[in-house]
């Protein structure tokens, strides 16, 4: 059974730093490209970063250049999303995506973990 575990959202002030985790199992992770995702409460939910199966590319929303970094360690089967400077926009629910880079294997998404930015 495959699952995508994320942790590390919370409640911080603007300016603050947040670091997300998504740990994966029951998938081969080394075959999937990693991606943040996130929904605000009525707004659809939206491409954040994306990593590439290697790490090698890495690829992000104009919203958040220059203050998020997404990374992976694959011998831990995790995607990291670090968050500095943070704004109230950057509110929202933030998700983890598994995207496979072979044909065959299915696309996953995580459950989820909540982000806050309030002062």
């Amino acid at each position: 059974q495959v699952q995508l575990v994320e942790s590390g959202g919370g409640l911080v002030q603007p300016g603050g730093s947040l670091r997300l985790s998504c740990a994966a199992s029951g998938l081969i992770f080394s075959l999937y490209d990693m991606s943040w995702y996130r929904q605000a409460p009525g707004k659809e939910r939206e491409f954040v970063a994306r990593i590439s199966s290697t790490g090698g590319s890495t690829n992000y929303a104009d919203a958040v250049q220059g203050r998020f970094t997404i990374y992976r360690d694959n011998a831990k089967n995790t995607v990291y999303l670090q968050m500095n400077t943070l704004k109230p926009e950057d509110t929202a629910e933030y998700f983890c995506y598994a995207n496979p880079t072979r044909l065959g294997y299915r696309t996953y998404w995580g459950q989820g973990t909540q982000v806050t930015i309030s002062s």
